[in-house]
């Protein structure tokens, strides 16, 4: 339940505001784009090569089309008007206007940020946030990092600016930037530049106002009575006046002593410096570059306005001292001169409530570590909502059908989606490496948002079933690289988990219940039509999110009348019905009609386990291995199991449901539905298991894809610190395949699988995504849900070996927790001082100048912990949250009772 302490927090009074539409607290945020370029979205070329069209080195002088980025900046919701620090240590040849990294093309494993950042406060509503970045005092290394990183394989750790060398010995720049809301849109924004050298330094500043280029593309979708949106500086203020955001102003205190410069120009592309063509406007995009740098005065407009305004300030600071900047953007109406008055109070304030919002929601029993880390992955999951605009009509044809017309865009990616019409704030995987949706991603995402901000993981889980995101078909949209691909099947276990920790929380909203499995439905019957190629019930889909961790590439045709059945696939859906299954009782208990699709799900479960669990080769369980694995079947019906030790065959156990027969009771058309399957289909009943025991004077039946005998056998597997088990998790691939590869010859040529403990060691199937081998969050939350799920079932009277061999029998609850505080584990200061995550940086070490600051990474080693991919995606990362909260709980509980 919320409690009244947590209820009557000013934050949850700002949320409750926000979802009744009271105040506009969301109208602002940190929802600008850390990468804009090199995304799909932007790329008009005739190959539809994202990376190479638009490059980090044409950003700075070339108008984005579908939104903007910059440095830990923020925005309206739609991206109008957009703030954040540029910055320039004299010696860049380029002004710090936005974070560097390496395209997909470039990195020796992808796409790859090369800075240092982070997230470190946010409350939901935006009302307080905090960042923190670390810019060089010596020159940024650029060049280095691209040629070093060109020249290293993928057998090769990547090489980051901490390995340059420009950070040691505190040669840069902490440059801390705070928002503060005092009213919706009044926002209150300081920066810090605080030298951290020994010596003296000097350090430019600009604290940038532009508005989104909504004027270059015609049509623009969302302006009624368009007029150009301006800014100017109107005496001691800057003035913007947008057709679609009213007016606003924005106030830069200059009582520090520095001189401060007012630069203008507008936000459009520099045509001549991009491409020799005479330019379409006097003053373009980059004009500050060339003020800043170059001294050229004529390249900013003296009339004091534009699109993009700077204020440019010259600062000297003395070792370890800290400069401040304080500005401040307030809307017109809400502008009763109060400039500064109040400023520290308001930042000062909003301080203070995030402090006791997260007191009041995190449990009792966090140690002053877990908090920081529970702190910081909530800053994260709140930070990396991102304004996301890409409408695929417009895209595909060019605007008005003429502009950025790229014919062979017609036969590319997402062309079967000109339906798609995305123009929302949404929860990114990682706003630089990934700065576009993943939809199953995002899935995962809302479970970790349920308790933090619960209005906006509902809406955030319907907004990909609207029918602007679903497609008439009924798939749900992959990710922008081609919305066609196919992610797993995870959101009806999102909106099931979602709707879960609302109930605990007192705040169970069926009506939005309803609404989503209306739409799951579809997409159920998509999956059904598309990807049961035989009607067997057993499914292929291609990577399914997994991408290298089998054989061959997933998603591709393998040839010669061939294909896969993959256990994932078919775990997947498995799942998938189950939760369908466990939502229609739910909402059967009050809206009778949902029994009949409660009986749909229930069969359709049971057929899926049948088909995975027949004997002589025709399921996907091996007895010999105890493990199911994936199939190949040969054009003339011949299936040979791939016998890789992976992930999809653990995934079978989320697979799971628990039907309360006293419920059922209340029931009539069910139950009898139910009743007749079991006494006339014997040869399936087997699928379900009563308790072992009666408590709480309920009955109840197990519905499970693996059978207990051969769940127990995967248990082993699973258990067993020589295959899966880490000291961090359970690993992708058994640790078996590390000594005993598992090879294939198809076509000639031999295919192997062996553990990677942590990145991928060759390019096939991306490269830069490895499932062989490392810890990833995502499925190990779902195992650990699944056997909390088994443990409600059977009890203490369920127990296994822990490890596998150990000779400890645990129950599979205390397994479930064993297996969270290894990954918890990852986050937290081992005995040497270090985080497993960050181990292999000292800086991070305790009683160093960095231990405080935490990295939530995409994945994690199979062996050491350490992490890798995406250091900022905290979207499922900050699932560690949820375990820890859980943890904290449970014990609290225990406690209580002695």
């Amino acid at each position: 339940m919320i409690t009244e302490h947590e209820r009557n927090t000013p934050e949850r009074v700002r949320l409750e505001e926000e979802a009744s539409r009271e105040r506009n607290w969301k109208r602002w945020g940190p929802y600008l784009a850390e990468r804009q370029w090199g995304t799909v979205r932007e790329d008009y070329s005739e190959g539809g090569d994202a990376w190479n069209y638009f490059t980090h080195d044409q950003a700075r002088s070339r108008a984005y089309r579908w939104g903007e980025d910059g440095l830990l900046g923020w925005c309206d919701r739609k991206s109008r008007v957009n703030f954040a620090p540029v910055l320039w240590n004299g010696k860049d040849p380029i002004l710090k206007e936005r974070l560097f990294g390496l395209s997909g093309t470039q990195g020796n494993h992808g796409e790859d940020v090369k800075e240092c950042y982070y997230y470190l406060n946010s409350t939901p509503t935006h009302s307080y946030t905090r960042a923190l970045y670390k810019y060089p005092i010596a020159e940024f290394p650029y060049e280095d990092l691209v040629k070093t990183n060109r020249e290293r394989g993928p057998e090769e750790p990547e090489y980051g600016i901490e390995d340059t060398g420009v950070l040691e010995d505190g040669m840069y720049w902490d440059v801390e930037t705070t928002v503060a809301k005092a009213k919706p849109s009044d926002l209150c924004w300081r920066l810090r530049l605080t030298n951290r050298s020994s010596e003296e330094q000097t350090i430019h500043v600009l604290p940038s106002v532009w508005l989104r280029n909504s004027w270059a593309w015609g049509d623009d979708h969302f302006e009624s009575d368009w007029e150009k949106p301006s800014i100017k500086l109107e005496g001691d203020r800057l003035v913007i006046d947008h057709c679609d955001m009213g007016k606003f102003h924005f106030y830069l205190d200059e009582t520090a002593g520095v001189p401060v410069e007012w630069l203008f120009t507008e936000n459009d592309s520099n045509l001549h410096s991009l491409y020799g063509q005479e330019n379409k406007v006097e003053y373009t995009k980059d004009a500050f570059h060339d003020y800043v740098i170059d001294g050229r005065e004529e390249a900013v407009n003296p009339a004091m306005k534009g699109t993009k305004a700077a204020a440019w300030m010259k600062v000297t600071v003395a070792a370890g001292e800290t400069f401040e900047v304080r500005s401040r953007l307030i809307a017109v109406e809400d502008d009763h001169g109060q400039r500064f008055e109040d400023f520290e109070e308001v930042i000062s304030s909003r301080e203070v409530e995030e402090f006791g919002f997260y007191d009041s929601m995190l449990p009792e029993g966090l140690s002053e570590e877990e908090r920081r880390v529970a702190v910081q992955g909530y800053a994260g999951l709140l930070w990396s909502k991102q304004f996301y605009y890409y409408i695929v009509k417009p895209w595909l044809h060019g605007d008005n059908g003429v502009e950025n017309a790229t014919p062979s865009r017609l036969y590319g990616r997402n062309k079967d989606w000109r339906h798609m019409f995305a123009r929302d704030v949404l929860s990114m995987p990682d706003k630089w490496e990934y700065p576009w949706f993943a939809c199953w991603d995002s899935a995962f995402h809302m479970v970790a948002f349920a308790r933090l901000d619960p209005d906006f993981a509902k809406k955030q889980l319907l907004l990909f079933l609207r029918e602007w995101y679903l497609h008439p078909n009924g798939q749900i949209p992959a990710y922008e690289w081609n919305f066609s691909d196919v992610n797993p099947p995870v959101h009806a276990w999102a909106v099931w988990q979602v709707h879960q920790i609302l109930e605990s929380k007192g705040i169970a909203d069926l009506d939005w219940l309803e609404r989503a499995v209306q739409k799951l439905c579809l997409n159920f019957t998509w999956w059904v039509n598309r990807k049961d190629h035989d009607g067997n019930h057993l499914f292929s889909g291609g990577f399914l999110g997994l991408d290298n961790i089998g054989v061959f590439d997933r998603s591709q045709d393998l040839g010669d009348g061939a294909r896969l059945l993959q256990a994932d696939g078919t775990a997947w859906m498995g799942g998938f019905c189950s939760q369908m299954l466990e939502m229609c009782l739910k909402l059967a208990e009050t809206r009778p009609a949902y029994e009949d699709m409660a009986s749909k799900f229930f069969e359709h479960f049971i057929r899926i386990a049948r088909a995975m669990n027949e004997e002589d080769g025709r399921g996907l369980w091996c007895e010999d291995d105890g493990f199911y694995y994936d199939q190949l079947v040969l054009k003339n019906g011949q299936r040979i199991p791939l016998k890789v030790r992976s992930m999809v065959g653990l995934l079978t156990m989320m697979g799971v449901a628990e039907i309360d027969m006293k419920q059922v009771d209340k029931m009539p058309g069910f139950k009898k539905r139910l009743n007749w399957f079991i006494e006339n289909r014997p040869d399936l009943a087997e699928y379900t298991t009563y308790r072992d025991e009666q408590r709480d004077d309920k009955e109840s039946r197990l519905l499970m894809l693996p059978l207990r005998d051969r769940f127990e056998k995967l248990l082993v597997r699973m258990l067993d610190e020589d295959e899966f088990l880490s000291d961090y998790g359970l690993r992708s691939l058994s640790k078996y395949h590390k000594e005993h590869p598992y090879s294939i010859v198809w076509k000639g040529e031999e295919h192997t699988v062996g553990y990677v403990p942590g990145e991928s060691d060759d390019y096939m199937f991306g490269g830069n995504s490895n499932w062989r081998g490392p810890i990833w969050f995502p499925v190990n939350y779902i195992i650990i849900a699944s056997l909390r799920k088994y443990q409600h079932f059977y009890g203490n009277n369920f127990q296994v070996e822990f490890p596998t061999g150990s000779g400890v029998k645990l129950s599979l609850g205390e397994v479930a927790d064993k297996i969270s505080d290894r990954l918890v584990g990852m986050f937290l200061p081992d005995a040497n001082g270090s985080r497993p995550c960050l181990s292999n940086m000292d800086n991070y070490r305790q009683g160093q100048d960095w231990e405080e600051l935490v990295l939530f990474y995409e994945y994690f080693n199979g062996d050491t912990g350490q992490g890798l991919g995406a250091s900022h995606q905290t979207g499922w990362t900050a699932l560690v949250v949820t375990l820890m909260r859980y943890r904290a709980t449970q014990l609290a509980k225990q406690k209580a009772k002695g």
